[in-house]
């Protein structure tokens, strides 16, 4: 059956010099030992080889100069510090860890030996982990000649473990903290020891869970892990371990408490003052040792870094509050665990800078080929036509899509349907996650599987909150609202920004700040509990979240992922992805030593996807032109053009509605332009293994669906769209539109290609499934078109109106010409024509001021072929008479055309309508010739 197909890799192994038969997963090692193999892709065959030995520490880059032509291999940049310091460790280990000191022999000996432990066992990269701290501490120095560790910026020396997310770095804090605490407790005067641990933590969730690392936690981890022998359990619990969260550290400084409107004017705390605050009860603790948990949180800032202003803020805080604890109270060191340790460049065209202090490093790779966490498989391939352009699938990477890409871009209330491409997604997608829930349920699973979406903006969240709530995606056991999670962030951010405990009560708090907090805190503890039996979260099977889910999100029962989000690194793919890669078993396979596969199938991530470098090969790129400085002029500010800022426009409707079917365009859906199978490959290195396929094919949701049953979803949303201005009632206007709704789709103006779809109903149901949204468009413009009688302009509360004088200077290496009557100091022109007409509109005497509508953001939403689209008309003039005239230029008038004049006349009419913002007008100019007649015409 045609449709998208969406394939999921799993990666076999493939020896073509041999012919081999492959594995049937990526797992090529023990979780226990040090890796024996790694996966090698192989960009001229696009398969994989495995190549013998442990993968070299690294991480992939775009290749310089590759532009986005074909598939972009990437290459691999080493990371030496990391490759010199894993050898002289093994060698460490394999001597029997000289130098040590007896306490730490004895650690290590424990942490290796399963027997005495009760059979449980570490995985091999948090043994590495903790070595290799212990190595850069207690091996003799000449093992450690030609090491530098690169310095962080500040005074104390900081060390980073990177560790995939799911291999366990809360374990190995666990293990630092007994390996300082019962060496400083055994010998007091070791300088180089410390039993007084700070630890930090990116938020509540995060400090919550660390809680474990308390000794005296009713489920620490120490008893719980056997990381301590039960005879020193005791001297253990004489160090002190205090954890908190970033917020803990922040300041005010002399310039924010002089902006405070209170009495209390006593200003800055002193850096001892500070210290004994943050501290706590270990105020008086001197050479503490420092664990940042997430560290990639806390870098220093450069003035040029990239980072968004919350994310330099935080890093502010977080670094610099360090800083005055160790003027104060010296810190011996600082101990960063992170699977993504990267922060802002400062170059736009540069990668995150990667952490210079890395000192051990098992990634993500590692972490698939080892069984550790799932391995993700992507969409390849589906069954729809590409675009002439395109040669991934357009459920790749959903969002770059430039229908997606428009429609979620923009402010949208929740009533708004969602592109058909994100619903097709949704459709193969969330169909997959029906087959997972039905499998998990018949073997009596607690929880059921979760599906996440990860959205760019909370417009776009709440709009997929209410597809799947009003089943607008028909997969029923996948809408039920009360297993449907929305991470409101601003409620969250409430729970997150004050450390203290919140008591929740039974809801009677006559304090609206008070019920405010229990809201936000049982949202936490919803999100915290996704996927556990018997807590708040555990029957939740949809998450819904504007950006990443926050670190310490630990739902080992995620099994899709929905990227609804622009993807610019592969840092940022990996942090995302990383939030559903938990495993849900860790029983090995007696036979072959290693875990079994598990899996979490992914729409919309592009997990391959490298950013590209503007720079060809290594010569460095030629100078570009001198740009020219485009800005409103300020000595022509009486030239200025102000516009009202039109959100929507609503209709005030007939009382009887009705459509002259023989005047409605035609709606072409394409076979080839949607999907109903989709194959997903697992992928490895950031590259697919198409040698294995998971195929999603959506032929059995056409057969569950009646005809009936898609008239009624398609004139519910029709209903939805009109309801909130209709003066009638309501009964009357669902009767309306479902008749209206059964006529159009028994009308004829349905056209499917190929014409083989119009006789199988089967295919026509599918089809019509698929392409709701534009069906609803279409027909909701076929009836507004016919039915207004009056329209409502709905503004911007914020920002009702823009001016010329809102323009941003921006620079240009087009042609451009100055003006005298445009209060924009040049006009850019696109084309001859253009320049032209803007020639004329700066000497024509009914002119009184213009503009080209050239990053004005002056833009109008229109329906074509029920997809949702925006354009900018050309230009804005303000005329002697004082109305003003939108002018278009165009040269032969599509259909599409059309549909913007149709649209931009609705527009001008509701404005005028409305009578605040002056009167407007709209014209078109077919050639440069008649731009003196049309500006005559109107200006007379």
């Amino acid at each position: 059956m045609n449709g998208a197909t969406t394939s999921l890799h799993s990666s076999q192994e493939k020896t073509p010099m041999d012919n081999k038969t492959a594995p049937k997963h990526l797992i090529l090692n023990s979780p226990y030992k040090v890796p024996e193999a790694h996966w090698l892709y192989q960009h001229e065959t696009k398969t994989f080889e495995k190549k013998p030995g442990r993968r070299p520490a690294g991480f992939l880059k775009a290749t310089p100069g590759h532009r986005g032509r074909g598939e972009d291999p990437g290459r691999v940049v080493p990371i030496p510090l990391v490759n010199s310091i894993r050898k002289r460790v093994d060698e460490w280990r394999k001597a029997g860890y000289p130098g040590a000191s007896g306490i730490t022999k004895r650690l290590l000996d424990y942490w290796n030996d399963a027997e005495r432990r009760g059979g449980k066992r570490f995985f091999f990269c948090q043994l590495e982990a903790v070595e290799t701290l212990i190595w850069l501490v207690e091996a003799p120095d000449n093992e450690k000649t030609g090491i530098q560790i690169p310095s962080s910026g500040g005074e104390f020396q900081r060390l980073c473990a990177k560790m995939a997310t799911g291999t366990g770095k809360t374990v190995v804090m666990a293990m630092v903290i007994a390996w300082h605490v019962l060496n400083k407790t055994a010998h007091s005067q070791a300088a180089r020891f410390s039993k007084n641990i700070f630890i930090v933590a990116p938020g509540l969730t995060v400090k919550s869970r660390l809680s474990v690392l308390q000794p005296a936690d009713r489920d620490n981890y120490y008893e719980d892990f056997d990381i301590v022998p039960p005879d020193l359990m005791d001297k253990l619990r004489q160090g002190r371990v205090r954890i908190c969260n970033w917020h803990i550290l922040g300041w005010d400084s002399e310039e924010q408490i002089k902006k405070k409107k209170g009495v209390d004017k006593r200003g800055a705390k002193s850096d001892e003052a500070y210290a004994r605050e943050a501290l706590g009860d270990m105020a008086g603790a001197r050479n503490i040792l420092v664990i940042n948990d997430e560290a990639h949180h806390a870098w220093r800032v450069n003035p040029k870094a990239k980072g968004s202003a919350e994310d330099k803020d935080e890093a502010t805080i977080w670094v610099g509050g360090l800083d005055r604890i160790h003027k104060t109270r010296g810190i011996l060191a600082c101990y960063d665990f992170s699977a993504t340790p990267f922060a802002p460049s400062g170059n736009r065209n540069a990668d995150e800078a990667l952490f210079e202090w890395i000192i051990s490093d098992f990634s993500l790779s590692d972490a698939i080929e080892s069984g550790l966490v799932k391995t993700p498989r992507v969409v390849v391939r589906d069954d729809a036509v590409p675009e002439a352009t395109q040669y991934k699938s357009r459920l790749y990477h959903i969002y770059n899509d430039p229908e997606v890409k428009d429609d979620l871009s923009r402010p949208a209330e929740p009533e708004k349907p969602l592109p058909d491409l994100v619903i097709n997604a949704y459709y193969l997608l969330g169909y997959d996650w029906k087959q997972t829930a039905l499998a998990w349920r018949k073997q009596k699973a607690e929880t059921p599987p979760v599906m996440i979406t990860v959205a760019n903006r909370t417009d776009t969240a709440a709009r997929v909150k209410q597809a799947f709530e009003q089943k607008k995606i028909r997969i029923e056991e996948l809408c039920a609202p009360e297993r449907i999670l929305h991470i409101d962030s601003k409620v969250l951010e409430r729970a997150e920004a004050k450390d203290e405990p919140i008591i929740l009560d039974d809801g009677a708090s006559s304090s609206k700040k008070n019920q405010e907090k229990q809201e936000a805190e049982m949202l936490r503890r919803q999100v915290d509990t996704v996927g556990k039996p018997g807590e708040p979260g555990a029957q939740m099977q949809k998450v819904i979240s504007v950006g990443m889910l926050s670190e310490g999100w630990d739902a080992k029962t995620v099994t899709h992922i929905m990227g609804l989000r622009a993807f610019t690194s592969q840092l940022l793919c990996e942090q995302v992805v990383g939030r559903g890669l938990r495993r849900t078993s860790y029983d090995v396979n007696e036979s072959t030593g290693m875990f079994e596969p598990e899996y979490v199938n992914v729409f919309g991530v592009p997990f391959s996807f490298l950013p590209h470098s503007e720079s060809a090969g290594d010569a460095p790129p030629p100078p570009p032109p001198s740009p020219t400085r485009i800005e409103p002029d300020p000595d022509k500010a009486a030239f200025a053009i102000s516009w009202p800022n039109v959100l929507r426009i609503e209709q005030v409707y007939h009382p009887h509605l009705s459509v002259d079917w023989e005047e409605v365009e035609s709606l072409v859906l394409n076979a080839g332009d949607t999907a109903s199978i989709a194959e997903l490959a697992q992928t490895v290195a950031g590259k697919p293994d198409v040698t294995k396929i998971k195929e999603i094919d959506l032929e059995n949701l056409a057969k569950e669906s009646r005809l009936q049953s898609i008239v009624f979803a398609t004139a519910r949303d029709v209903y939805n769209q009109m309801k909130p201005t209709w003066s009638g009632g309501k009964e009357i206007l669902l009767a309306q539109v479902f008749v209206l709704t059964e006529q159009f789709i028994d009308s004829g103006r349905i056209l499917i290609n190929p014409a083989l779809f119009n006789q199988d109903n089967l295919r026509r149901r599918l089809m019509l499934i698929l392409n709701m949204s534009k069906i609803v468009n279409h027909l909701w413009q076929a009836i507004r078109f016919e039915n207004t009688k009056k329209l409502v302009p709905v503004f911007d509360r914020a920002h009702p109106f823009s001016s010329t004088g809102d323009m941003r200077p921006w620079h240009t290496t087009k042609p451009c010409e100055p003006t005298r009557r445009s209060h924009i100091n040049f006009c850019v022109h696109d084309s001859a024509w253009e320049a032209s007409e803007a020639f004329e509109l700066d000497s024509n005497t009914v002119v009184d001021a213009w503009v080209k509508n050239d990053h004005l953001r002056f833009e109008i939403v229109y329906i074509y072929k029920g997809v949702v689209k925006r354009y900018w008309p050309d230009f804005i003039i303000r005329l002697k008479s004082g109305d003003f005239l939108v002018l278009e230029t165009k040269g032969q008038e599509t259909e599409q055309d059309k549909a913007k004049r149709r649209f931009l006349d609705e527009w001008a009419k509701a404005v005028n309508e409305h009578g605040g913002f002056g009167h407007w007008r709209t014209a078109v100019s077919r050639s440069p010739s008649d731009i003196k007649d049309i500006l005559h015409q109107h200006g007379s």
